[in-house]
């Protein structure tokens, strides 16, 4: 009875030092790197896609003019 518990206990540990470990890793200042340039990319290429189907739809209504 005794295994079963400090098994059940064992596994939860190392799911929390899983958590721990990719912190130690790159550290706080890499999470919110990797956030923001998640973040900056992202919008990039939302607008720079949005500008370029007005672009081209633009050029292609001077072509068949």
């Amino acid at each position: 009875m005794e295994n079963n518990t400090s098994n059940e206990e064992f596994l939860e540990q190392k799911g929390k030092s899983k958590w721990k470990q990719w912190i130690k890793r790159f550290g706080i200042g890499g999470i919110i790197f990797f956030t923001v340039k998640g973040i900056i990319t992202s919008s990039l290429i939302y607008f720079l896609g949005k500008n370029f189907w007005t672009v081209i739809s633009k050029y292609f209504s001077t072509i068949f003019e």
